[in-house]
């Protein structure tokens, strides 16, 4: 399968610019994740791949083949480009059998009769539902539908998978269950697939890499290890997954890491390095899984920061213990599985675990903000 290269898109709707030269190689074979808020661009992208909206700048191709160039007056329809498209509305025809819905875009592309069957029944089969062939999508789960949907968009051979939330409609746990075969069945075809979520534990799981959209624009490409553990910015880290922001200043810096002054306790703690100076006020980002309660007896000898703190309430979700602690005038959340744990802790943290950015850099709206004052 090809890869897919994306070169200075831009994308006005009259005077609102919804995309800003995005600059992209979705490698050959990779599962390729848009990831964003609701109005970050990440639909209009894949859009502009598919051909169902026409770039203002740039230029997109699949392998050696271009498929718009705006300043060649290049567009090949979205018919032309031969690439698989799966809508979260699914968009499967009710009064046709899974067959039928599936046998459309093969008489669109003229297959021959014998054929058409055998790509159908291998398409199904693929997605585990040969055996209901000739039932109608309204006689489907919610689940089998979305194989369906899927099921039409591999039967043709696509260049290029797009899924567009095509998860979204379905229930927790078979969201879950979905995801691993979504992943299983990409892996097996090896099809270089683009897949649009707003969903942060989706895009983790699902990915070979991410690309975290904000305001039209890329704002980091990585894994799902470097957009986790590394996130490029404040608003990546407040949006992929849970994180707490302590508000402060930076003290001094070395080659060690950064002398940080919360602002909730007074307290100095080690930092990451970062892209911080001396005299600068900071965010400093700690994930809730990476704060460790102490008790009395025992302390850290590794050099990590240990913070007072006061439990104001707890929640068990089976996996774990989630509790909402006080620090001086800051709230932030642990992930633990310890249970029962009340009064006044000690939290310990590791210095790596403690990312600095600059508090210019807002934070994003989308995520609950754990840097509200305890009243």
């Amino acid at each position: 399968m090809p890869e897919v290269t994306i070169a200075n898109l831009s994308k006005k709707f009259a005077a609102t610019t919804v995309l800003h030269g995005i600059d992209l190689t979705i490698e050959d074979g990779e599962f390729f994740t848009l990831l964003g808020p609701s109005g970050c661009g990440k639909s209009t992208t894949l859009s502009c791949i598919a051909g169902l909206e026409k770039p203002t700048t740039g230029s997109i191709a699949v392998g050696d083949r271009t498929f718009v160039d705006i300043a060649a007056n290049t567009f090949v329809p979205p018919e032309g480009r031969n690439l698989g498209m799966v809508f979260q509305s699914y968009a499967l025809w009710p009064h046709m059998t899974v067959a039928q819905n599936l046998a459309l875009p093969l008489k669109i592309r003229k297959v021959d009769k014998q054929q058409k069957q055998s790509l159908i029944d291998d398409a199904l089969d693929k997605v585990g539902l040969l055996h209901l062939k000739d039932r109608y999508p309204h006689q489907m789960s919610g689940g089998q539908q979305q194989r369906v949907a899927l099921a039409r968009a591999l039967v043709y051979s696509p260049t290029v998978l797009l899924l567009d939330e095509p998860l979204s409609n379905l229930d927790a746990q078979l969201r879950e269950q979905a995801r691993t075969w979504l992943k299983r069945l990409q892996s097996e075809l090896g099809i270089t697939t683009v897949y649009v979520t707003h969903d942060q534990e989706e895009a983790l799981a699902l990915s070979d890499r991410i690309a975290v959209m904000q305001e039209g624009e890329m704002v980091q490409v990585g894994t799902p290890t470097e957009i986790y553990q590394e996130p490029a910015t404040a608003g990546v880290a407040a949006f992929v997954g849970r994180c707490n922001f302590l508000l402060g200043r930076v003290e001094k810096t070395s080659g060690a890491g950064a002398e940080i002054v919360l602002d909730c306790n007074g307290q100095t703690i080690r930092t990451r390095t970062g892209e911080v100076e001396a005299g600068q006020a900071v965010s400093v980002a700690i994930r809730p899984e990476r704060l460790k309660l102490l008790t009395s007896a025992r302390t850290p000898s590794d050099g990590a920061n240990v913070l007072k703190a006061r439990v104001l309430n707890s929640s068990y979700i089976g996996s774990r213990h989630e509790y909402e602690l006080q620090i001086g005038n800051q709230l932030v959340q642990v992930l633990t599985g310890r249970p029962g744990l009340g009064g006044e802790v000690a939290l310990s943290v590791e210095p790596e675990a403690c990312l600095p950015y600059p508090t210019t850099e807002p934070v994003s709206g989308d995520v609950a903000d754990l840097t509200t004052l305890a009243s």
